[in-house]
């Protein structure tokens, strides 16, 4: 199967997904480059990184079940280990940061 054979109401959604989810991280690099404080330069790319990975696994479920004519959810338990850790990675570095920083 080649890209000719994808279906458009697969291929656009999927598209669509893929152009919002490269926003959604280049907005939180932008965030990396351009906060001042360790505490808000943090927020942005574990936004970006949560959100834009979303919608990538998002269009690659839909493209895979599109193409393989079955649903493909493989990509569920992607989604949930990135969403479970990427708080919990923010939150241990805002928490080093504390005990770190000179009083």
């Amino acid at each position: 199967m080649n890209a000719a054979d994808i279906p458009l109401w697969a291929a656009l959604p999927a598209a669509a997904l893929l152009v919002c989810g490269g926003l959604l991280t280049v907005v939180g690099s932008l965030g990396l480059l351009r906060l001042n404080a360790f505490y808000a330069r943090i927020h942005a790319p574990t936004m970006g990184s949560t959100l834009g990975a979303g919608c990538v696994l998002i269009a690659s479920m839909l493209l895979s079940s599109a193409m393989a004519g079955r649903p493909v959810i493989h990509e569920l338990l992607i989604t949930l280990f990135i969403l479970i850790t990427s708080p919990v990675t923010a939150m241990l570095l805002m928490r080093a940061a504390m005990y770190r920083a000179p009083d």
